[in-house]
C-alpha cells in the first residue's frame, strides 16, 4: 500500500527501489501498448517502434533521477525527442507519436502511473477511432496525384493543358517545368486532385493525344507535405 500510495501521490525527492521499479515497468508496459496502436494500418520501421516502446520507460527514469525537478527533466526529454529527426525528417505523425510518448514517460516519471495509463488508453481509443474513420480521409495523401508530361520544347505549356485540366480536375499546380534531353524537351510536374478518380486513365489519354505520345506519368503524391 505504501508503495501504491507513493506512486499515486507523485514522486518524493527520494523514490524507494520498489516504487522506481513499478514506474520503469508501468512505463515500458504503456509504451509498449501505445507501440502496437500506432502500427494500425500503418508500416513504420522496427527502429522507430521499438524507440516507441522504449522513450516513456527513458523519460521516466529521467525525470525521476532528476529529484522532481520537472524543468530540468523536460529540458533533458525534449533533448531525447530531438535525436530522431537530427538526420531523417520527421512526419508530423511522428512527432506527435514521440510526444505522446514522452507525456506517457513524465507522468509515470512524476509518480502519476494511473494518470499515465488514463492518458494511454485515451489516446490510443482515439488513435484507433480516427484511423477507421472518414476524417482522417479527408485531404489524405491518396487523394493527390502528381502528374508528370512530357513535351516538345516547341510546345508552349503556359495554356495547352487549360481546358483538359479544368473538365477533370478540381485542383492543379505546376511545381515544375524542366529541359530534358539536351533541351529538346520539357518535362512538366503539376500536383492534382481528380475530380473523379475513375476518368484517371481518359485524363491521360487526352493528354497523350497532345503532347505528341510523348510521355505522360500519374503517381500518388510524395507525403513531404507531412513533414513539419
Amino acid at each position: 500500500m505504501d508503495i501504491l500510495n507513493e506512486l499515486m501521490s507523485g514522486a518524493s525527492e527520494v523514490m524507494s527501489i520498489s516504487a522506481f521499479i513499478i514506474s520503469v515497468i508501468a512505463a515500458m508496459g504503456m509504451g509498449v501498448l501505445f507501440s502496437a496502436v500506432i502500427q494500425y494500418k500503418h508500416t513504420v520501421s522496427k527502429s522507430f517502434a521499438l524507440t516507441t516502446a522504449m522513450l516513456p520507460a527513458v523519460v521516466s527514469v529521467v525525470i525521476m533521477m532528476v529529484n522532481g525537478s520537472i524543468g530540468a527533466g523536460i529540458a533533458v526529454a525534449g533533448t531525447f525527442s530531438l535525436v530522431r529527426f537530427r538526420s531523417v525528417p520527421g512526419t508530423a505523425r511522428e512527432i506527435l507519436i514521440v510526444f505522446v510518448a514522452m507525456a506517457i514517460g513524465l507522468a509515470c516519471g512524476m509518480g502519476s502511473v494511473a494518470y499515465a495509463l488514463i492518458f494511454t488508453m485515451m489516446v490510443s481509443v482515439a488513435i484507433l477511432l480516427l484511423e477507421r474513420s472518414s476524417v482522417t480521409e479527408i485531404g489524405s495523401k491518396s487523394s493527390y496525384k502528381t502528374i508528370r508530361i512530357t513535351i516538345p520544347e516547341d510546345l508552349d505549356y503556359t495554356d495547352i493543358f487549360s481546358d483538359l485540366f479544368d473538365d477533370y480536375l478540381e485542383t492543379y499546380e505546376l511545381k515544375l517545368a524542366k529541359s530534358i534531353n539536351l533541351g529538346s524537351m520539357f518535362r512538366l510536374t503539376y500536383d492534382v486532385v481528380f475530380k473523379d478518380a475513375y476518368e484517371e486513365k481518359e485524363f491521360l489519354d487526352q493528354v497523350r493525344m497532345r503532347n505528341g505520345n510523348l510521355e505522360v506519368s500519374c503517381s500518388v503524391k510524395s507525403s513531404s507535405n507531412d513533414e513539419l
